[in-house]
């Protein structure tokens, strides 16, 4: 079953600050409920896991995430996920990501997101409209996680902080690390897991509509 989403989300922040959390990947699956970058592979592969539960189905997904392209004068990213769990799910996901400047207010930003999910297993059974509800759930969760981590990495050097943490706030991005070594522990904001009362509201609501859907 595929799910296609093609979205934008205004950012309370610069362009430029949206694009500093963007192109860091450790802190783009902070900002994703329920993911964990675990090893780096190369400069352009990890490992990593997703935990997922929809209704009374739930797993977690063991599997690759691929950098296809960074751009940054474009502020576009490209990138490719495969996983499976031990139920035999498997799910990948194609995704473009664009951090557009707001011509109005340079202190606003959006990010276009445009994205194919494609699921097998259990979580099929679902169907192609609630699980495109459940996906446009996460990815809200996700916008504001990540409107609060660039807002958090533009925010001004707080007085009397001490000299260590400036030091690290202004040093620049380290190296990539070597094939096989661990990856740093994401960073982890407002919602670390998806937000389960508002999933199953959204699950009940498509149930409804497919319900007085077929009594038509």
């Amino acid at each position: 079953m595929e799910v296609r989403i093609d979205k934008r989300y205004p950012l309370p922040v610069s362009a430029q600050a949206a694009w500093c959390v963007l192109r860091d990947i450790h802190a783009v699956a902070g900002c994703m409920p329920g993911a964990q970058i675990t090893e780096q592979l190369s400069d352009h592969s990890y490992k990593g896991l997703m935990k997922v539960k929809v209704g009374p189905a739930q797993a977690q997904f063991g599997g690759t995430l691929e950098v296809l392209e960074t751009d940054p004068e474009a502020r576009r990213m490209a990138l490719r996920g495969k996983g499976a769990d031990k139920g035999g799910s498997s799910a990948s996901l194609d995704l473009h990501a664009v951090i557009e400047a707001d011509a109005s207010d340079p202190a606003r930003s959006t990010l276009h997101g445009d994205a194919r999910l494609e699921v097998n297993g259990k979580f099929a059974q679902f169907g192609a409209r609630m699980m495109g509800q459940v996906s446009e759930l996460l990815l809200t969760q996700f916008v504001q996680n990540f409107g609060a981590a660039a807002q958090a990495a533009q925010a001004p050097a707080v007085p009397g902080a001490s000299a260590q943490a400036a030091a690290q706030d202004q040093a620049p991005p380290a190296g990539p690390a070597q094939p096989g070594a661990a990856a740093r522990p994401p960073q982890r904001h407002a919602a670390s897991e998806l937000n389960g009362l508002a999933l199953a509201w959204a699950l009940f609501k498509g149930w409804l509509a497919s319900l007085f859907g077929r009594r038509r």
